[in-house]
């Protein structure tokens, strides 16, 4: 409650007669002291468009990696299920770089920052495209230094751009950049392996990266302006922003659920083609378009559940509902097998994402609605970090289950247990607006 009361006070940068946003503080005409003009549904529109289409590129440069291992696994002589380690030490990356991003977006503004998790999305997928596994975890270690920040530095913007009662509906379609994303990845990334090969179309999803990193570099004066050079990096802040987000009682129940519910997503994303190929017998290009049907449901999913969460159901409510539709997603999914049709596993599928994929805007809004605007990127980037240790961890543990029992179907019915108790913990928590 006290970051709406905070969020309305503070509002979003003001404008001088030019039409640019002045920085927090910063002296208007005459030396007289600017007062900040409340955010309005016009002004959300660019900086929505800018952090969708961000989002998006690095989600399409990470879901890359799990399209492309079951074709690169011969090559570079491992087991297909190692795709699991691959996309762990993609967010070790994530999970170190996340919780420092307050400090590099004060530094630098959220488009600075977004630019260079681009340029690091694309030469980890440069580096990929190296057939060597050394090269596979520099590649994905530096691609998880990129996107850890991704989602603080947008925060960061859009928590200055939008209306209170629009929070979780923005937070959700700018995070619709991430089923997006895996979805152009589901969806084209197979199409450029059959024409080049596994290598050159992880240098092509690259290179989209560096072209949409070119394009945000207008957009810094407007959206960086309210850069620091006192800013300092330590560990304290680290330290800082982990202790803020399990320090707020609001927020410490959603944050621990995001743990197992971020598990649950990974494990759908990196596993599901890899799992339709070996136990189902689909095609590449037949997984391919499971996974973008999943992810195409997130899309619609994060907007939806958004929706509702400002309008008609308490945000943790509406978590924990996500969470037993993930759990039903999930069991669902163990019972595939070959005598399933393909409209069947699609339709499953595509349900099994709309929840699975779709939490995150809800999540990320109720972060934000806590948090004050000046601490948005820390509280955002603190919460992530439990959210990435679940993929960290959640991870290998699905794909010593696979190796151990060679079994898919136990390691999404054990997953589903715990998104289950997170769900029913979620639905019966007491908790304010």
């Amino acid at each position: 409650m006290n970051g709406i009361l905070e969020w309305q006070k503070m509002a979003i940068r003001p404008a001088n007669h030019h039409g640019e946003h002045l920085a927090s503080g910063a002296d208007g005409p005459m030396g007289s002291k600017p007062t900040r003009t409340p955010p309005t549904i016009s002004g959300v529109i660019l900086p929505v468009t800018l952090t969708l289409a961000v989002q998006a590129a690095v989600s399409m440069s990470a879901v890359a990696i799990p399209v492309l291992t079951p074709v690169a696994a011969g090559e570079l002589g491992v087991p297909a299920s190692y795709v699991g380690i691959f996309m762990s030490l993609l967010y070790l990356g994530a999970t170190v770089s996340a919780p420092v991003s307050g400090y590099f977006i004060d530094r630098f503004g959220p488009i600075g920052v977004s630019q260079v998790c681009l340029i690091l999305t694309a030469l980890g997928l440069g580096a990929v495209s190296i057939p060597s596994v050394p090269m596979v975890v520099v590649g994905t270690l530096l691609m998880g230094v990129g996107y850890g920040p991704v989602t603080p530095a947008s925060s960061h913007v859009l928590v200055r751009t939008t209306p209170a009662s629009m929070m979780s509906v923005v937070f959700s379609i700018k995070q619709t950049g991430v089923p997006l994303g895996g979805a152009l990845a589901g969806a084209v990334v197979p199409q450029l392996v059959g024409y080049f090969g596994w290598k050159l179309s992880a240098v092509w999803v690259g290179a989209a990266s560096l072209l949409l990193c070119a394009g945000l570099h207008p957009f810094r004066q407007q959206f960086d302006c309210e850069r620091s050079k006192h800013a300092r990096l330590s560990w304290l802040n680290i330290i800082r922003a982990i202790h803020m987000t399990m320090s707020q009682s609001e927020l410490r129940r959603i944050v621990i659920s995001s743990f197992f519910f971020s598990t649950m997503q990974l494990c759908l994303i990196s596993f599901i083609v890899t799992y339709l190929i070996g136990d189902i017998g689909m095609t590449l290009v037949e997984a391919g378009m499971i996974l973008s049907a999943a992810q195409v449901s997130g899309v619609i999913g994060r907007v939806v559940w958004g929706a509702l969460a400002d309008r008609f159901v308490k945000p943790r409510f509406m978590l924990g509902l996500l969470g037993i539709g993930m759990t039903a997603g999930a069991l669902s999914a163990a019972g595939f097998s070959p005598q399933w049709p393909y409209a069947a596993i699609l339709i499953v599928s595509a349900m099994f994402g709309a929840a699975a994929i779709g939490w995150n805007g809800v999540y990320l809004a109720e972060v934000a609605r806590v948090a004050t605007p000046e601490h948005a990127g820390m509280a955002t980037g603190g919460s992530l970090f439990f959210t990435f240790c679940g993929i960290l961890l959640g991870l290998p543990a699905f794909s010593l289950i696979i190796d151990t029992t060679g079994s898919y179907a136990l390691g999404f019915s054990i997953t589903a247990m715990t998104t289950l108790a997170c769900g029913l913990v979620l639905m019966v928590s007491r908790a304010s607006r």
